[in-house]
């Protein structure tokens, strides 16, 4: 039987929507911060340069690793027990971090590394909490608004690493990952906020089988979809900026093309929703995988900055597209008991395939160059446009 998941009133709704979306905001300010310093930090105190971007590769396989306990935890215990447990370690991360930096240990800094993955893990369901106890007219644009709320990580986290990075000369960063801690406390009380059905005791125990649900026709491609739109865009993004340094372009411009890239990933949330909603979700992701291909083709046409940032901000809109459509489409698969195992499948595949673009990226990049990265990720990108628009045709339940 399927079982019917309790609407909340509209205002709570919308309540939800303001919180998850600012949650959103501070735990993405908290990714960039890591992902801004954590290869800067490691190429100061790792004991060998070949090793500056293990923190950045630890802080990813933290989000693969920690994705289906936290689901397992949301599905016992609810939303909250998950979201205070990832942002409790969100404010670790900042703690272990900054006391990492202050003694030089390595090691150390990589356990910071994984458990802000852990952080960025939790942070993932927030977009997919905007959906709980919500009509089904309105879960596409509830998801994309949450997912909107990334635009004001894409400008407080570099703010947050500029602001505090010589506020203790001898330490460098190490203020910042103070500041950081702060970010993840302040989100905890964000999140205090959020009003979510209760877990019923079907969630804990009902719903079809895992093997049952996968089988269904479009389940495979909606997420085989999601992941290329993310491992394409982490694929491409990893290596720009590498690039871009090869190619005699300032790390100030550098800079302003990835910060545009982050606002173009996120700021179309704010109308994705109603797009899904007027043209469906399968039309929006192949929309997306479509604009990743000419992010591609603009990344081909030359070298130089113009060309960097045109593409990595056809990136960002062409992730937009593609991810939320995924997203939107996966709740079509599960019933309400089964949203948390579903929804956390679904989000440790999309990272388990990023781990496999963050390691291959700049191996590619370093032994055939640029234009090899960018025409290698077009066959992904391929093959997955296919699949959903074959999908598209099919349907699903």
């Amino acid at each position: 039987m399927k079982l019917a998941e309790t609407e909340l009133p509209v205002s709570q709704q919308n309540k939800n929507i303001i919180r998850l979306a600012t949650a959103q905001a501070l735990a993405g300010a908290n990714s960039v911060v890591f992902y801004a310093t954590g290869a800067i930090v490691g190429n100061t105190i790792a004991p060998s340069s070949t090793l500056a971007t293990l923190p950045v590769t630890v802080f990813v396989l933290g989000m693969a690793a920690c994705i289906l306990p936290f689901g397992a935890l949301a599905r016992r215990h609810g939303r909250r027990a998950a979201f205070m447990t990832g942002t409790a370690l969100g404010v670790l991360t900042g703690l272990t971090a900054a006391l990492a930096v202050v003694l030089g240990t390595f090691t150390l800094f990589c356990l910071a590394a994984f458990m802000g993955g852990a952080y960025a893990a939790v942070a993932l369901s927030f977009r997919f909490a905007a959906t709980d106890g919500v009509g089904k007219e309105r879960r596409a644009r509830a998801l994309s608004l949450v997912m909107g709320g990334g635009v004001a990580a894409g400008v407080l986290g570099p703010m947050l690493v500029t602001a505090t990075l010589d506020l203790w000369p001898a330490h460098t960063f190490a203020v910042t990952f103070l500041a950081q801690a702060a970010v993840a406390a302040l989100s905890a009380l964000v999140l205090m906020g959020v009003t979510s059905p209760p877990p019923s005791p079907e969630a804990t125990s009902g719903g079809r089988p895992l093997s049952d649900i996968v089988r269904q026709p479009g389940f495979a491609r909606t997420v085989f979809g999601g992941a290329i739109s993310y491992m394409v865009m982490n694929f491409l993004m990893t290596a720009a900026p590498l690039s871009m340094h090869m190619h005699g372009i300032s790390l100030q411009a550098s800079n302003l093309g990835l910060q545009w890239h982050v606002i173009a990933m996120y700021g179309p949330g704010f109308f994705t929703g109603k797009l899904i909603n007027r043209f469906g979700a399968n039309q929006v992701g192949a929309a997306g995988l479509l604009i990743t291909a000419l992010s591609v083709a603009a990344g081909l046409s030359g070298t130089g900055v113009v060309h960097y940032w045109v593409s990595l901000i056809l990136l960002g809109l062409g992730w937009n597209f593609g991810f939320t459509g995924a997203s939107a489409k996966i709740i079509d698969f599960h019933r309400p008991e089964e949203k948390n195992r579903v929804q956390s499948l679904n989000d440790f595949i999309v990272f388990g395939v990023m781990i496999v673009g963050s390691f291959s990226s700049g191996a590619l990049l370093n032994a055939f160059g640029w234009n090899a990265v960018l025409w290698g990720s077009l066959v992904p990108v391929g093959v997955a446009f296919l699949a959903i628009i074959h999908k598209g045709v099919r349907g699903v339940r």
